[in-house]
C-alpha cells in the first residue's frame, strides 16, 4: 500500500509540473513543442522515482519532491531549445 501512495504522489507531482508550463502571449519565441513537454514531464517522473528510492518517512517525501523538481528542470534543459 505504501508503494501505491508514493506512485500517486509522483504522478500528481508530474501533472502539476506539466501544468506549470504556460504560454507567454507576449513572447516572440515559438510555443513549447510536444518533445519539450515530454522531456520535462519525463525528467520529473525519473527524478521522482529516483527520489522514492531514498530514505523513508518524511525524508522520502522531500526526496521525491526534490527529485521531481530537479528531474523536470534537467529534462527541460535537455529538450527545450529556444
Amino acid at each position: 500500500m505504501h508503494k501505491r501512495s508514493n506512485m500517486l504522489i509522483i504522478a500528481l507531482s508530474c501533472l502539476t509540473l506539466g501544468g506549470c508550463q504556460s504560454a507567454n502571449m507576449y513572447s516572440t519565441t515559438a510555443p513549447a513543442t510536444p518533445g519539450c513537454v515530454a522531456g520535462t514531464v519525463g525528467g520529473a517522473v525519473v527524478g521522482g522515482l529516483a527520489g522514492a528510492t531514498i530514505g523513508s518517512g518524511t525524508g522520502q517525501l522531500w526526496a521525491v519532491g526534490g527529485g521531481a523538481t530537479l528531474g523536470g528542470a534537467a529534462g527541460s534543459a535537455l529538450t527545450c531549445r529556444g
